[in-house]
């Protein structure tokens, strides 16, 4: 289905350069006050000209892997492609789904940053049914949030270039009109930008997680009697915020059976964790450990809080939090408005190792929790 297409003069052609958006570079000090630091003419002139930063093509991943931390000490004009196409895609057990993605995968790719860096994203169309395609990233400066710069028609590229300027785990997806029904059909990803000086903690293992809501028509009934195994987007049930699926990464089995996250005892684990929404918040949480920091709102230059037990993330935000996984077992993450396990939101974290019998002992044998979701 094509939907309305935004027109705006401000579109960028690859072969030209987007100036207007290239603004102030923070200093450290000015990332820690309390407000945005105001920009002089002087400052402006002070930045690097981004045409003679070196080049870097960014390491993308698809979750729930994150790549590895930057350890350069200064800015680059970093190179993201991302390519936009349909794809129909197991939704749950039960049917299937045209999903609309960023790289083939939903959520999109992973894509961390730096302070201070350029970033250079160009945006490839390749949706065959006609919806034009942009990006609206919450850690580019200026309106639209790139939106303008990158609306791509089908088989166009379009690219834009965007100055950096705050630390933080950040949401980008298509902001092209109608904006919600892009989100809705899985048009969405994280962005992780490192303060300048200094990043998080280093842990073992680091995981991207995002959770979103999917809704549809109830399925047609096929010639043979039988209902057809996929369903189409349903906009009533949307505006009623009425999820038909809640997932993470992008579908029901996507952490339980496909790609559950791994850890052994004694080791730390960090998720990057988002919501894409559209409607709901999410209560984050990971049955059976307690989260030993959290950034909240991803805020990276504040002292994170210490031993929550759930997060509350509304759409359009992430956060980031710590654990350290003490007795071996599956740990379940779940939304703790826990009806929303019945329509797919669950994952695992599988912890390998000995017993420890000091922290975790029965007098019997765990019992089976037989059709559980939670305690497989």
């Amino acid at each position: 289905m094509v939907y309305a297409r935004i027109q705006n003069p401000l579109y960028m052609d690859t072969k030209k350069e987007s100036n207007g958006i290239l603004d102030q570079k923070p200093t450290h000090h000015d990332l820690k006050s309390e407000q945005p630091p105001s920009v002089s003419r002087e400052k402006h002139k002070e930045l690097v000209d981004a045409n003679t930063l070196p080049k870097e093509e960014a390491v993308l991943t698809t979750a729930p892997d994150v790549p590895p931390r930057i350890t350069r000490d200064h800015p680059v004009l970093l190179q993201v492609n991302l390519v936009t196409s349909t794809k129909m895609e197991k939704l749950n057990s039960q049917y299937k789904y045209e999903k609309w993605n960023f790289n083939g995968s939903i959520p999109g790719p992973f894509i961390r940053a730096r302070v201070g860096d350029v970033v250079e994203l160009s945006l490839t169309n390749r949706d065959e049914s006609g919806n034009p395609h942009n990006i609206d990233c919450h850690a580019f400066l200026g309106p639209g949030g790139g939106s303008a710069l990158t609306t791509a028609e089908e088989g166009q590229t379009k690219t834009g270039r965007f100055r950096l300027q705050f630390p933080g785990l950040y949401i980008y997806h298509c902001a092209a009109a109608p904006v919600p029904v892009h989100i809705a059909n899985g048009m969405y990803g994280l962005m992780y930008v490192q303060p300048a000086e200094g990043d998080l903690p280093s842990v073992d293992h680091e995981y991207y997680v995002m959770q979103s809501e999917f809704y549809h028509e109830p399925p047609e009934v096929e010639d043979n009697g039988r209902p057809s195994s996929t369903v189409e987007f349903s906009y009533p049930n949307a505006l009623r915020e009425e999820p038909s699926v809640v997932v993470f990464n992008g579908h029901e089995s996507a952490l339980t059976t496909e790609k559950p996250l791994k850890a052994g005892v004694g080791e730390s684990v960090r998720i990057f964790f988002g919501n894409a929404g559209p409607n709901l918040t999410s209560s984050f949480h990971v049955i059976g450990s307690t989260f030993k920091k959290v950034y909240r709102d991803s805020d990276v230059l504040s002292a994170p809080g210490q031993c929550v037990q759930t997060v509350g993330v509304p759409p359009g935000a992430t956060t980031i939090v710590d654990m350290e996984m003490l007795v071996p077992g599956t740990y379940t993450l779940v939304d703790h408005a826990i009806f929303r396990l019945e329509k797919g939101a669950v994952g695992y974290l599988n912890v390998s190792g000995a017993p420890q019998p000091d922290i975790y002992e029965g007098t019997e044998p765990p019992a089976p929790c037989v059709g559980c979701k939670l305690h497989p």
